[in-house]
Formats: C-alpha cells, sequence, structure tokens
C-alpha cells in the first residue's frame, strides 16, 4: 500500500526520537501547522519507506491522503474488553441515562417486559445519585419477578434481588464477598465477585467483535485489558479471538504472576495487577512482598489506586519493595501535590474524562480537601512523570478522542490547572503497550498499526473528534474505512 500526499505526525526520524516525548507534550500551533507533506509506503505488517514522491510498484494499492494526517494507531492503555462486550447488552442503571428511583424502575420494568422467562438483567453503571445505597429489597420494590444483577459503576460491586439470591444460593454462600446484614442475611451485595457471578449466571456470549470494530472506527489499534485476576483460559479465549479476527487489535493483558510471560501471537501478556480497597487494605509488608515476588518473576506491577490513603500505600510498599521498569499507577485518582516528585520513574496511567462523566458527583461525594488532587493531568507531565491514558471502558466512555477533549476542558471547580493542550492529550494514546508513555512512530521498520484522519495535525488537535478517523490499519491490513 502507498499513502500519498499525508502528513506524519509526531514529527520524528532515528535522531530525534529521544526529543520526541517532549515534542509532543509541548508542540505549538506553528509545529503543528508546518508538518510536511510526504508519501508512506507500507510492505506486508511494516512501514517500508516515508518519503516524499514515492513511485508507486506494481500491484499496490494507493491512498491519496489530500493532505490529512498519519498517525501511530491509537492504545487504549486501560480497558476492559469481555466486561467492555457484556455492557453493550445490558441495560443503563445510571446517570446520564438514569438520574431517578422511578427512571430506574421503569427500565427494569421494560427491559423485564421485553426479556424470555427466566433470563436474568443485567444491569450496569448504577450510582447512588439514582435510588441511593441499593439493596435486595430496594430491588425488590422495583422488579421482583425475574433474577436482576446491578453492576455500580466502579465495577467493585453487584446488587441482587431476592430472586437472584435465591438462584445464586446466597443464603449458604461463604465467599467473603458476599454482605449480610446483623441477622446474617444476604442484603444482595457482593463485593470483587465478578468472576465467581459469570461461572453462576447464564448469559450471551460477548459480542468482542463488535466492540473491535468500534475500536477501529475510533482508530484503536490496540488494547491493555486490566482485568484483574485473568485465567490461563482467559487468555487463551482471547488470543483465539485476536488470532480469528474476531478482535483485529493487538491485545496486552494483565496476568498474575504465575502465568507464562510467553506470547500468544498478537495477544502479550503484561503487568501483573494488583487491586487495593480502602476496607481491605494489605500491611505494608504484605502488600511490599507481593510486588517482591511480581518483580521476581520478571513483572512489572500495576496497582490500583483510586483514593489517597491507596496512594500513599502504593508508594510506600513500592519504595519497600523496589522499582522494575514498567510499573504503573492505574487511575491516580487522587495524587497528593506533595507526592508528585516521588512518581518519577513511574508511569501512570489516568482517565482524564472522569472529570467530565461524573463531575457533578464528584462536586458533592468528594472531600473538598481532594478536589485540587483530583484526576491530575498537566502537574503530572510538567514535572516529568511518565503518563498515557485509557478509557477504563465500560466503567467509563470507550471512544479514547472524548477522553482527549476532555483533557483539554476541565471544568472551573475540579482543578482547570490540570487540563492539557490537544496534541498532549493525542499523545496520551500513542505509547508503546509496555511503555505506555514511550511515543511509538510511523517510520521505516515499525508496525503498521496506523490510523489515517481525514485532515491536518493541527485541525485534528484543535478538533479531537472520531468522525476526523477515515482509515484504522492493523499490521498493515486496513480494519475500518470510511471515506478511502
Amino acid at each position: 500500500m502507498l499513502i500519498r500526499n499525508v502528513r506524519v505526525w509526531p514529527v520524528a526520524d532515528a535522531e530525534s526520537c529521544r526529543e520526541l516525548g517532549p515534542r509532543i507534550g509541548g508542540a505549538s500551533g506553528r509545529e503543528l501547522a508546518d508538518v510536511p507533506v510526504t508519501d508512506v509506503r507500507i510492505t506486508g505488517d511494516r512501514v517500508a519507506e516515508r518519503a516524499p514522491g514515492l513511485r508507486a510498484v506494481r500491484g499496490e494499492d494507493e491512498i491519496d491522503a489530500a493532505g490529512g494526517t498519519l498517525l501511530p494507531g491509537l492504545h487504549d492503555h486501560h480497558v476492559h474488553l469481555r466486561a467492555l462486550a457484556a455492557a453493550r447488552a445490558s441495560v443503563e442503571a445510571g446517570p446520564p441515562h438514569v438520574r431517578t428511583a422511578d427512571g430506574l424502575a421503569s427500565r427494569l420494568r421494560a427491559a423485564d417486559a421485553a426479556a424470555p422467562p427466566g433470563a436474568w438483567l443485567r444491569c450496569v453503571g448504577y450510582h447512588e445519585s439514582v435510588a441511593g445505597p441499593l439493596d435486595r429489597w430496594a430491588l425488590d420494590q422495583m422488579l421482583a419477578g425475574r433474577p436482576v444483577r446491578v453492576q455500580h459503576r466502579t465495577g467493585v460491586q453487584w446488587v441482587v434481588n431476592s430472586a437472584a439470591v435465591a438462584l445464586l444460593g446466597l443464603d449458604a454462600c461463604d465467599q467473603p464477598g458476599v454482605e449480610r446484614d446483623a441477622a446474617g442475611r444476604p442484603t444482595g451485595r457482593l463485593w470483587r465477585m465478578d468472576g465467581w457471578l459469570a461461572g453462576r449466571v447464564p448469559g450471551v456470549p460477548p459480542d468482542l467483535a463488535a466492540v473491535s470494530l468500534q475500536a477501529a472506527s475510533f482508530g484503536v489499534t490496540g488494547f491493555t485489558d486490566a482485568t484483574p485476576g485473568a485465567a490461563d483460559d482467559d487468555l487463551a479465549a482471547l488470543a483465539a479471538a485476536v488470532a480469528d479476527g474476531t478482535i483485529a487489535q493487538r491485545v496486552h493483558h494483565m496476568a498474575p504472576a504465575h502465568l507464562s510471560a510467553a506470547p500468544r501471537g498478537r495477544l502479550t501478556v503484561g503487568p501483573v495487577k494488583v487491586l487495593l480497597d480502602d476496607d481491605t487494605l494489605p500491611r505494608l509488608d504484605e502488600f511490599g512482598g507481593q510486588i517482591s515476588r511480581a518483580h521476581a518473576a520478571g513483572r512489572p506491577v500495576a496497582v490500583h489506586c483510586v483514593t489517597r490513603v491507596q496512594f500513599v500505600l502504593t508508594l510506600a510498599a513500592l519504595e519497600a519493595a523496589g522499582r522494575l521498569a514498567g510499573d504503573r499507577i492505574e487511575h491516580g485518582a487522587v495524587i497528593p501535590a506533595e507526592c508528585v516528585r516521588d512518581l518519577r520513574g513511574l508511569t501512570v496511567v489516568t482517565q482524564p474524562h472522569f472529570v467530565a462523566e461524573r463531575g457533578e458527583q464528584y462536586a458533592t461525594d468528594v472531600a473538598p480537601g481532594d478536589l485540587p488532587d483530583l484526576w491530575r493531568l498537566r502537574t503530572l507531565l510538567e514535572a516529568g512523570v511518565a503518563v498515557a491514558a485509557g478509557t477504563d471502558a465500560p466503567f467509563g466512555g470507550a471512544d479514547p478522542w472524548h477522553v482527549m477533549r476532555a483533557a483539554t476542558r476541565r471544568p472551573a471547580n475540579i482543578g482547570p490547572g490540570e487540563a492539557v493542550t490537544g496534541a498532549q492529550a493525542i499523545g496520551l494514546f500513542l505509547g508503546e503497550p509496555t511503555a505506555p508513555a514511550t511515543p511509538r512512530l510511523v517510520a521505516p521498520g515499525q508496525p503498521a498499526d496506523l490510523v489515517l484522519l481525514r485532515c491536518p495535525p493541527l485541525a485534528a488537535a484543535r478538533a479531537l473528534d472520531s468522525d476526523l478517523v477515515a482509515a484504522t490499519l492493523v499490521g498493515g491490513e486496513v480494519v475500518f474505512a470510511r471515506d478511502v
């Protein structure tokens, strides 16, 4: 394939690779406007040449980019693929789709009327602003005759109604995540029990092909799946879906330290995911030991940090265990200003769109002292911290361009000084899977995982819209095309 009349960005060559990071972060409007037009040849699954005036060879497809932009394909550095596929077939139970208890009850009853007898209702995105803390009895008031499960938008909790309690046998269940009231009765609240539920609740197979196609339309050529506790069978199933084309993108998957890190085709094994919950925080020596064991297996860690105490404990545990290249902070929702300097050598994979999607709840739910430290971005970049972004879909919106726009448009009440430029926002999705803040290049010898935009770089950095995606290529193959 020969792509003609295209503006390759970020602008870099072998001599300037070391300057690429700072140049992405500080790219001015003039620099974006001055990106020259060139041609790019793709041979097999690699970029073969990049130079103006390339001549077509026999049998080569040609695309005239008409001055558009060619980027490395976007990589979503934190996503949950199977949960995202399942969410597409679920009932939305929280803002902005549902805002009141009556609204939720109406949705449940409408879904009940449309579902076949005996089928479970799976609901996602719930927040307490809709109807307060849910339990089995509150759900029974809305819908009692069919098993219902409702996931909190954080992903840490499911709530089931009494019909589901009976089918799951929760009265006799000894799992620690089953919450009980003072009388010992299950409340219907299940904490961190996704895998347990998945093995007991019937459902339709998740449509991973639809997830892949939508992501390709956004220009996404790779995912880092951050689902915790992946088993060998989970990795094998996803590797098979990548191999047979169900998932067109490359997949980098977090996995426990005992699993083999050997690549499985276009599925590679990434860091060891460590989940933290404030109510069950490990002792410092236990946490440090967990990190040390991962490092001993040659694997970095990716620690889920969404509160101040989780963040501070993580830094202390990493200090005790030592740091390994590739260690990550997932989310970094609350980062105290005095701790920013301690992040050197770590990567923060953040979700700036949560400020836009959840700002209304943050303003009332988050402690005033934490608001200035919420979802830092510009502060981290200016301090030289390695930063990348992921959508966290389905717990956040799946469109990375929405994430980029949110990164440039912080609300006045939640860290307006943390906004970044459009070029910086795009750069959050251009990193290597194993080094998320190290930009990939459109250069000879590099994988032909590319996204072609219908406008020059300056216009793209201003608009930050997925409608600009004209084509997406993975390994030199077109997996999405709009107007080419």
